[in-house]
């Protein structure tokens, strides 16, 4: 068989969670995604000229001869930071929902049942600390990027670097979902995840390109939990421990 690619993934794990059978399982999920979309949007609509003129205030005087380059540098790192944020909030609600989903995929794509043999209850608790797990890995991470973002000069490279960072947590955030289902701990996906690199980062990059999508990041993020159980069968599974 071919390797799978990151985009015939997604595409095919779309097309299948909106087949019947699967579907009802992304209503929820759908919902929860759509509300934080709108309070996000609400929110940044309302304060994003005060962010920006109160970060372009802190460029040096010695700096001003690049503002044309910085101005849009800003722009680009404060959007990258605004959609991070968006997604680790609509995933820390939605993961009890995206782990019965990817579950169900499994059995359906895959033919065969996850690992995992938890209850429904037991699963949405251990999602939540699964989540809880992800956020302090990811957190200190993104917070010396966002001390980064602020330095003169150095702040530069912030864009590159933001875009590198969500293609790796896009990646630990969706292939997490089968891979605890699968019972493989949280370390042990990163070490699978790290012995892959191009089907991760090109998996994770691309989901972090459909999260830019406005409205349509809604439809294809479900879908993405699907495209993840396909890669997950294809290049991690048969990792050893």
């Amino acid at each position: 068989m071919a390797p799978l690619s990151a985009l015939d993934a997604l595409i095919r794990g779309t097309r299948l969670v909106y087949t019947p059978g699967l579907r009802r399982y992304v209503f929820v999920p759908l919902t929860v995604n759509l509300l934080v979309y709108a309070a996000m949007l609400h929110y940044v609509l309302s304060h994003f000229g005060g962010w920006l003129a109160g970060w372009m205030a802190m460029v040096p005087g010695w700096l001003s001869w690049l503002e044309w380059l910085i101005w849009p540098l800003f722009v680009v790192t404060l959007v990258l930071m605004v959609f991070f944020t968006f997604t680790l909030i609509t995933h820390l609600l939605a993961a009890p929902f995206y782990g019965f989903l990817a579950a169900k995929v499994e059995v359906v794509a895959c033919r065969r049942q996850p690992l995992d043999d938890r209850g429904l209850a037991r699963t949405a608790l251990d999602a939540l600390g699964r989540e809880l797990v992800k956020l302090g890995y990811i957190l200190p991470r993104l917070a010396a990027l966002l001390v980064l973002s602020w330095i003169p000069a150095l702040n530069v490279v912030a864009p590159l670097l933001w875009a590198a960072f969500s293609a790796w947590v896009m990646a630990i955030t969706y292939l997490d979902y089968p891979m605890d289902n699968n019972k493989v701990s949280f370390a042990d996906m990163q070490r699978r995840l790290r012995a892959r690199p191009w089907p991760t980062l090109s998996y994770g990059g691309l989901v972090t390109l459909i999260t830019w999508l406005p409205l349509a990041n809604l439809l294809l993020l479900p879908g993405a939990v699907a495209g993840a159980v396909l890669m997950w069968d294809q290049h991690y599974r048969g990792q050893p421990d």
